[in-house]
């Protein structure tokens, strides 16, 4: 029981996200995607500080962790919420959150640089299949289908979409912002720093839309709000809470390939609400992610069976 709800837990933040953006998604074209992208880290970020100080955790970040706190907002606040939104009026939910997911093999490469985390041969499997199955729902299938292309930079500019390319440029920050919430929490509470990284980081965003719509609110209505409101207290607050709190504390390249279920909610909840579909190259992408997961997160089990047997 103990180890379903853990379970439970870890995979909330990917449920959380991938119905999220399908959330978002229609909002963006009436609300603006620098709007909807400060609306969605500001209030989450005020109500999880509400919740930090009722709880009694630390409140504020240790002034010896100031610098890597900066940096951290920056990159995970501002600089991935600004591409994401962009890239998800590009893409859409189910598209945008399969490219975004590609984090994950970012990540596993930087764990493996700055903190030793190990990958071995079952490990790297998985990555090249997620790598692969990421290049099934991302590429073009024109392009795929004429690889040599790919030595035709041309070519390839105008075979991918601003929205795919911005998305991937999302998935890079998120992947620096996953290793760097380690630095910036060396002294400090996660949950804390995770929702002042919000709160400050959402104000920018804020700013630049209303410098570039020159009014904030938008004429949406209770359900246009009811979608806002998911996607910032349960698809901000609550996930990114649990997911910087976990990304912590356990291994990093594990915790972070459960990203590539990521799109199975998304798509899912894309195709009922959005009327949003993949073709057959894209649905074997899908499964590709999923086996690869597998594969990341039992790596040690399946490449060493006889640690799972005498446990």
């Amino acid at each position: 029981m103990a180890t379903l709800r853990l379970w439970s837990l870890l995979l909330l933040p990917f449920i959380l996200w991938g119905t999220a953006m399908t959330a978002m998604t229609p909002l963006l074209e009436t609300g603006g995607v620098w709007f909807v992208a400060g609306l969605r880290l500001l209030p989450a970020g005020a109500v999880l500080l509400v919740w930090v100080l009722i709880s009694g955790r630390p409140f504020l970040v240790d002034r010896r962790d100031l610098g890597w706190f900066a940096l951290f907002t920056l990159v995970d606040a501002c600089l991935f919420q600004g591409l994401l939104t962009h890239g998800m009026a590009g893409t859409g939910a189910g598209l945008g959150s399969v490219l975004i997911d590609c984090q994950p093999l970012l990540v596993a490469l930087l764990a493996r640089a700055l903190f030793s985390e190990s990958i071995n041969p079952v490990g790297w499997i998985g990555l090249g299949l997620g790598f692969a199955g990421i290049l099934c729902l991302g590429v073009p299938s024109e392009l795929l289908a004429h690889w040599w292309l790919l030595r035709d930079l041309p070519a390839v500019g105008q075979a991918f979409q601003p929205g795919e390319v911005t998305m991937l440029l999302a998935a890079l920050a998120m992947a620096v912002g996953t290793v760097l919430i380690r630095f910036a929490c060396r002294h400090s509470d996660p949950v804390a720093t995770t929702a002042w990284h919000m709160l400050l980081g959402g104000l920018p965003l804020l700013l630049i839309a209303e410098l570039e719509q020159g009014t904030l609110l938008p004429a949406w209505d209770v359900a246009d709000w009811s979608r806002m409101i998911y996607a910032s207290l349960l698809g901000s607050a609550l996930a990114y809470g649990l997911f910087f709190w976990f990304a912590n504390r356990r291994d990093l390249t594990s915790f972070s390939s459960l990203g590539f279920l990521t799109p199975v909610f998304a798509l899912a909840t894309g195709g009922w609400l959005l009327g949003e579909r993949l073709d057959p190259l894209q649905w074997v992408g899908v499964l590709m992610v999923l086996i690869s997961v597998i594969f990341v997160s039992q790596r040690r089990r399946l490449w060493e069976p006889e640690v799972r047997l005498n446990s």
